[in-house]
């Protein structure tokens, strides 16, 4: 059933077109972090061990906010990795061996890349009526920042 909240449906499309990308990129992100916390070594594996485990938990969360906010304007998530690739603008990490400074400075990358595109989706969202999901997004957009900011601090200045 369609939703009858005051928001035109070419608008809640392109709101959902939105939401499927970033649920895309969260997998993405989430999957990476994951990874890196499984395969992290060196003199900080104990510490940036927690630091990616405390990440990708808040990006399970987000993830699950994302999907439900999708469902809230009437349409399904996708769920596939297959799906989350082709709609992610973020790229997997094939590479079977990274180095600690490798990995901080892709989940950085990644972050800063979410972050850009994050504020191009809230101002496309604010042109609408969509409130909601424009607001929605500024959460996101303010804990990838937390985010982005935790990681800087690891990383070498040379």
């Amino acid at each position: 059933m369609e939703p009858k909240i005051g928001i035109t449906k070419k608008e809640l499309e392109s709101s959902i077109n939105c939401l499927t990308t970033i649920l895309a990129n969260e997998v993405l992100l989430y999957t990476k972090t994951r990874k890196f916390h499984w395969n992290v070594a060196g003199n900080s594996f104990m510490e940036l061990h927690k630091l990616f485990e405390a990440q990708y938990t808040a990006l399970e969360k987000e993830i699950d906010e994302v999907a439900e906010r999708i469902s809230k304007l009437g349409a399904k998530a996708i769920g596939t990795m297959k799906e989350f690739i082709d709609h992610s603008i973020l790229k997997e990490n094939p590479a079977s061996v990274i180095e600690q400074q490798a990995m901080l400075k892709e989940l950085l990358v990644d972050h800063e890349t979410v972050l850009k595109q994050l504020r191009e989706f809230i101002k496309s969202v604010e042109e609408t009526d969509d409130f909601g999901t424009a607001d929605f997004i500024t959460g996101l957009l303010q804990k990838h920042e937390d985010k982005s900011w935790m990681l800087r601090q690891y990383i070498n200045q040379k």
